[in-house]
């Protein structure tokens, strides 16, 4: 912040800005050896993580002074005029969220995941007013930090399409005004990223230096890209695409792969091709890859690499494009630039062991520096010379390194590209022209700078794991995070590449992934996650509110979040799925049926309800749970003019998050669930299925009679308890007898999880319905229901006690099925007896996806497995 021409930075005065930046870095040279001590701090020299970092604004280490930034934020609301000073959020952000990728702030620099900023920026403006402070603990690229900075200045586009679905929403425009962010990471690169997106760049400048570069580059080294078109006239070379070169296994000579298997005529690459000589045809599995010995000088050793060859050039001339086949002169002009000796710095870092970096091995890829043709690398490491004076110009090496590597792909269609999360090299990558590269990224960041232009500071960013924050307690007004996804993306491994050339790696030691290489498994991901929730709920403010992104086609996975979130604290209010398609939410009513982006919303209860619930009553205490959790859910739910089920407020789901907030705190659930759905029955007012309080149902009544139709959830049967829900919806319609029953059910029980024992059709009915005497089954009353899940129990109990028998035998191997009922019954029947060594050893013993994916299995495992 500028004031009487002087910068203002934390309460300290500076005459610019230069001078600010080294007094603070000067502090953080200092701070590093206390800062060492926290979990995920980076690898690499002091030196280096100084020059990268921009303190007290972004760090690329831990940073010391989140602290006070929130202490000068929190003074700095009470001149907010517009705040309110009993703010208060008591439902989650659940309508529609429909966001393009086409932005030029999400698209200047690549990523593995970003969510748009516009669709953050909606969840930003329900949950906190002006002034308010966010936090991301898995930021990525920072896309939270912009969309708090842009919620006070969004651009017209933004704030029309944002204020229309507030009308149609809420019936009022939101607050606009800036919010304050704190985004971190476990990744250098990602809060490197993060950093150049939300600090104020003077555009004009950054532009003006990138262009003397480009322009002293080219000077230097334009002839790298230079072939002759006609005669003496020069072409300028926009790409070149190179051939893996194999070797028959029948005959021994050498197959060029364009040569053999691209038809050039129909622009199809086929996966079978000919040897030219002896005419066998071939796999790319039947060949093996001709190689080269080279001489490293850089490592002053020899390596084997495979051969490639350059097989097409496209270059422009006059205005138009040309493609020709490399002639003389090409291939002098490619041995004399593979015989230039590069003077300046490059990263020659060796490819770490990983799950999928792991693959440049049997590239013979033996050093990040090998990814970048020699053309490339020339360029690039010369731009790094620069770089050292002003590190924003790592945001353009970074930014087309990718394009600019053996990563990017020739295809046949004309549209090129690299594959997302992978280390990935065909057989004809395309070696890009770097100029050409800087000088669009140059562009695309100039209009993402400009978009993100702010003279005041509303952000701070820091490196080091989430298991680990420096945040004081209660601290935070809402959380927005993106976290890892599981084994879908190895951030580490990804980020190597970029990483490298910034001289500061990723401590992957706390990376929250499945990993094999690693020794990372699901249920250690979990923990870690878990790890990190603890954190998120120990800084966010009692009574506010935390929104999880997740992708994610895992059931496992998806339980394990979820799992995570709750035994932090958090109670889960909303579970949607955000489809990019069609841009709409969908209710998430099974763990399998988990195939779309998940928007989980969750809340931090009050001081004064723990409170309350600690001193009153267990049968109090189970409704006044009940109350407060109704009342932070969403009251209706609309999509096209038809009113929607909310599942969070079906019995079901209400008594699955009391049984996780009993298990939370160590307590035997009170209750079973006839028991409950009678009380939901006395106490609430019961509407399609869904329970309300009596003003929520006043707000729904009122909503739905405006709408068409109601879309009930449709049931997918996966486990015996979805199965009797599907039974008693349908007999609660009518009754029926067993063989009208049976078709229908044998079709809606086609998908269970593998492992998991669904008992027969007679013995569910036998156990959880009523046979009338004309041989119809209908639903119980609540007098028989009681009766009927004594039985039940009963019944579940002794199997369950028949698999403790099993595993307790000598050398007892583990059960390949088990019905996820009698454990569920039986786990609860151990809970209460403080047997947990009895649930641990079980569940070790089980087929680990019935753990993983079941939500109550795997809270009770968690919880006594830390009692044991």
């Amino acid at each position: 912040m500028m004031e009487n021409n002087k910068t203002i930075c934390l309460g300290k005065a500076f005459a610019s800005e230069e001078e600010r930046r080294e007094y603070f870095r000067k502090e953080l040279r200092a701070k590093l050896p206390e800062l060492k001590k926290i979990e995920g701090f980076p690898i690499g020299e002091d030196e280096d993580i100084i020059n990268l970092s921009d303190p007290p604004y972004y760090t690329a280490c831990p940073n010391p002074w989140l602290n006070d930034f929130i202490a000068e934020w929190e003074k700095e609301k009470a001149n907010i005029q517009i705040r309110e000073k009993d703010f208060y959020i008591d439902e989650p952000y659940a309508s529609d969220v429909s966001e393009g990728k086409n932005n030029p702030i999400y698209n200047a620099h690549s990523y593995h995941t970003k969510v748009p900023h516009p669709a953050i920026m909606r969840f930003i403006l329900h949950y906190t007013q002006p002034g308010d402070i966010i936090f991301d603990g898995f930021a990525g690229t920072g896309m939270t930090g912009v969309a708090a900075r842009l919620c006070g200045n969004p651009s017209a586009e933004e704030r029309f399409k944002i204020e229309e679905d507030f009308k149609n929403i809420y019936g009022l425009v939101p607050k606009w005004g800036s919010r304050k962010a704190i985004c971190g990471d476990l990744s250098s690169i990602a809060t490197f990223i993060a950093y150049n997106y939300n600090n104020s760049v003077d555009v004009a400048k950054f532009n003006d230096r990138v262009n003397l570069i480009i322009q002293e580059l080219k000077n230097d080294y334009a002839w790298v890209y230079q072939t002759v078109h006609q005669k003496d006239k020069v072409g300028y070379i926009n790409y070149i695409i190179w051939s893996d070169v194999f070797i028959c296994s029948i005959c021994n000579s050498e197959i060029i792969f364009w040569d053999s298997a691209v038809d050039h005529e129909k622009d199809i690459v086929h996966d079978e091709f000919e040897c030219k000589k002896c005419k066998s045809i071939h796999t790319k599995r039947s060949v093996s890859d001709a190689v080269l010995t080279v001489y490293n000088h850089y490592k002053e050793k020899a390596f084997t690499k495979k051969k490639r060859i350059p097989v097409l050039i496209n270059y422009s001339f006059g205005g138009k494009r040309y493609d020709k086949k490399p002639d003389v002169a090409d291939l002098a002009n490619q041995e004399k630039i593979d015989d230039l000796l590069i003077q300046n710095w490059f990263p020659k870092n060796e490819i770490i062991p990983g799950d999928e970096i792991g693959r440049l091995r049997n590239e013979l890829i033996n050093d990040v520096s090998e990814l970048i043709p020699k053309r490339a690398l020339i360029i690039l490491s010369t731009l790094a010379k620069s770089a050292t004076v002003d590190n924003r110009l790592n945001l353009i090496i970074t930014s087309i390194l990718q394009n600019s590597s053996w990563l990017y792909r020739w295809r046949a269609n004309g549209k090129g590209g690299t594959t997302s999360g992978t280390y990935y090299i065909c057989a004809t990558p395309q070696e890009n022209n770097v100029f050409n590269q800087i000088e669009r990224k140059l562009k695309d960041f100039t209009s993402a700078f400009t978009q993100v232009k702010s003279a005041d500071c509303t952000s701070s960013i820091y490196t080091n794991s989430s298991t680990t924050l420096s945040l004081s307690d209660n601290t935070i007004d809402y959380i927005f995070t993106d976290p890892p996804f599981g084994a879908n993306i190895m951030y580490s491994e990804l980020n190597f590449m970029w990483e490298a050339w910034l001289k500061v790696l990723t401590n992957n030691e706390k990376e929250a992934i499945e990993n094999k290489t690693q020794g990372k498994s699901t249920l250690d991901y979990q923990n870690l996650m878990l790890d990190c929730f603890k954190e998120l709920n120990r800084i966010l403010k009692p009574d506010k509110w935390m929104t999880v992104e997740f992708s994610n086609t895992s059931a496992a996975v998806w339980n394990g979040i979820q799992t995570a979130i709750q035994r932090a604290g958090f109670i889960i209010a909303n579970v949607a799925a955000l489809d990019k398609k069609q841009g709409s939410f969908k209710a998430v009513t099974t763990a399998t049926a988990v195939k779309q982006d998940l928007v989980i919303s969750c809340y931090k209860p009050s001081k004064e309800f723990e409170n309350k619930f600690a001193s009153t009553q267990s049968d109090f205490a189970i409704w006044e749970f009940v109350t407060q959790h109704l009342e932070h859910l969403p009251s209706y739910l609309g999509y096209k003019n038809n009113t929607t089920s909310i599942i969070e407020r079906s019995p079901k789901i209400l008594f699955d998050r009391l049984i996780t907030f009993y298990l939370m705190r160590g307590l035997p659930v009170p209750i079973d669930a006839r028991d409950f759905q009678e009380g939901l029955k006395q106490k609430f007012i019961e509407r399609d299925g869904m329970y309300f309080t009596a003003e929520q149902a006043a707000e729904y009544d009122e909503k739905k009679a405006q709408t068409q139709n109601f879309v009930q959830l449709s049931f997918i049967v996966t486990t015996e308890s979805d199965a009797i829900e599907w039974l008693k919806d349908r007999l609660r319609k009518q009754a029926q007898k067993y063989q009208d029953i049976m078709p229908d059910f044998r079709i809606a029980t086609q998908s269970l999880r593998k492992g998991d024992t669904l008992p027969e059709l007679q013995d569910i009915l036998n156990e959880s319905f009523i046979q009338e005497a004309d041989g119809k089954w209908r639903s119980p009353d609540p007098n028989e229901a009681k009766d009927r899940e004594a039985l039940r129990t009963k019944v579940l109990l002794k199997e369950f006690t028949g698999y403790v028998a099993a595993i307790s035998l000598p050398k007892a191997k583990k059960l390949k099925e088990v019905r996820v009922e009698a454990l569920r019954a039986g786990f609860k029947n151990r809970w209460e007896q403080k047997d947990f060594k009895t649930i641990v050893t079980l569940s070790e013993m089980i087929p680990q996806n019935i753990l993983l994916e079941d939500e109550q299995l795997l809270m009770y495992y968690d919880i006594a497995k830390d009692r044991v």
